[in-house]
């Protein structure tokens, strides 16, 4: 079956977001790419079966000749053919996690050039090959500026400075599919130019020495997708900055990373986490992050768990600061219960871990939610401290309020 993506022009409200952050792979017949029907901010694209003939177009697969139909995207070629790709790492698998072109995670070289295979159509005469080992890699970078507040990862105290606290940029590209993502612009970003981990470094570095700060933070979207060209990104990252104040942080939602990228991020210079801990219930992680496949939202929040338990209890707090963060809404939560439960979790790893909790307000494809209060954000601080913790903040309107 062959899907293709329309224009629902009941919702479509003209504001170009799938014509200028979304770059379509082929703007003459949809491939089924996914790209502009995630990226929406209107839901305004309508996923149809495609029942129109295709032809056949001829391919090269590391050496070997395949035929397949014209009109679809190199990844649904190749799961033609018998290759598998999933939306969580395995070595027997390619990872394709974003499905909007953005994190380059399921690069292949495709006529001699890395492209992200979910996001390029196929063509007659095209030549694959899916070993990448040697390939420089990219992926699509943006938004290196400073920041006044930080991340989920930045330390409390920091967060009650004047001024600019540290340096971030911004991947494209996330695994999941969040009505309140804060950061859509950048992470359905398909137009962007992709940056080899070396580029993005030193455009950071440069932000740096511009603003005089000593922390330097990569979010998204989802930085921890594209995991070689995030490990090479903070080993250029540590290169460059080799003064001892200098500080490498990733904020994350934690849901692909793996006890091995753990190690591999922290060997590559990783001194501040900040995993984002979206829910402590199934059900819940799926209402707030739209994931609908049941088994992988359990692979996801269960590895996003596992994650602040092995960085409690192999990296912090000589190694690395981590600092962990919640979301809050009433559309998410509505009582205090759930918060409660995943503070006597946290607790239970280490009550002095900090905890951020973050006011999630009207965003993307939830402007129909209110903003919570500075009160209802102390009513939550205080909910986290009766778990047994000792370190929280709360993200509201006003600015934080902390320990």
């Amino acid at each position: 079956m062959f899907i293709k993506y329309t224009k629902d022009n009941n919702k479509c409200v003209h504001c170009g977001f799938c014509e200028t952050i979304v770059q379509c792979p082929s703007p003459d017949f949809c491939i089924g790419c996914e790209a502009c029907f995630h990226a929406c901010p209107e839901a305004a694209r309508k996923k149809l079966v495609d029942r129109e003939p295709r032809r056949k177009v001829r391919i090269m697969v590391n050496g070997s000749e395949f035929e397949v139909p014209e009109r679809i995207t190199v990844k649904k070629a190749l799961e033609l053919l018998g290759y598998r790709f999933t939306r969580f790492p395995r070595e027997d698998a390619f990872f394709a996690p974003c499905l909007t072109g953005g994190c380059y995670s399921c690069s292949l070289v495709i006529n001699d050039a890395l492209k992200p295979s979910c996001h390029t159509g196929v063509e007659d005469g095209m030549v694959i090959q899916t070993n990448v080992e040697g390939r420089t890699p990219f992926r699509i970078v943006e938004g290196f500026s400073p920041h006044s507040v930080g991340g989920v990862g930045t330390p409390y105290w920091l967060k009650m400075s004047v001024g600019y606290i540290e340096v971030a940029a911004f991947t494209a590209g996330c695994n999941l599919r969040c009505g309140t993502c804060q950061n859509y612009h950048v992470t359905y970003n398909s137009s962007g130019l992709p940056l080899t981990p070396r580029e993005a470094a030193a455009n950071l570095t440069y932000v740096r020495k511009r603003f005089r700060v000593d922390r330097m933070a990569i979010s998204g979207g989802e930085a921890t997708l594209n995991h070689r060209w995030l490990v090479e990104f903070f080993k250029e990252l540590k290169l460059l900055n080799r003064d001892s104040k200098s500080r490498l942080h990733l904020d994350t939602n934690a849901t692909i990373l793996t006890e091995e990228r753990i190690d591999d991020l922290m060997k590559a210079g990783v001194t501040d986490i900040g995993p984002d801990l979206k829910a402590l219930r199934v059900e819940t992680f799926q209402k707030l992050t739209n994931i609908e496949d049941r088994e992988l939202a359990e692979r996801y929040l269960k590895t996003s768990w596992e994650a602040v338990e092995y960085i409690s209890d192999n990296y912090y707090p000589e190694k690395v600061f981590m600092g962990v963060g919640i979301p809050y809404n009433k559309f998410i939560h509505p009582d205090l219960d759930e918060i409660y439960e995943m503070g006597l979790k946290i607790a239970s790893i280490d009550p002095e871990i900090q905890v951020c909790s973050l006011d999630y307000r009207p965003e993307f494809r939830k402007r129909d939610i209110i903003q919570p209060t500075p009160e209802e954000m102390k009513k939550v601080k205080k909910t986290l401290e009766a778990a047994g913790l000792k370190k929280v903040i709360v993200q509201t309107s006003r600015g934080h309020i902390g320990p």
